[in-house]
């Protein structure tokens, strides 16, 4: 299934790495959030499960830092290492 795109370019570019490092993103979210992104390893211990599933903005207020904020996920994922 094909997903949509985000409305901001920089939410989209971080949505794109995302999927390139194997995170699966699902869109069609309720209210403020647009969908979420899902860790591929579904380790137990990954941090407790705090970061394996993440909410997508539909409008953040600074879409540069929601999208390194989504960035920072992927890249400090401790199943990742």
């Amino acid at each position: 299934m094909v997903r949509g795109s985000h409305s901001k370019k920089e939410v989209e570019a971080a949505l794109t790495y995302a999927e390139k490092n194997g995170w699966r993103v699902l869109s069609g979210g309720r209210g403020h959030a647009w969908g979420k992104m899902y860790c591929p390893y579904k380790d137990a211990e990954c941090r407790c499960g705090e970061f394996c599933i993440s909410s997508i903005w539909r409008t953040p207020k600074n879409p540069d830092n929601h999208a390194k904020h989504l960035r920072r996920i992927i890249d400090n994922c401790t199943a990742r290492r």
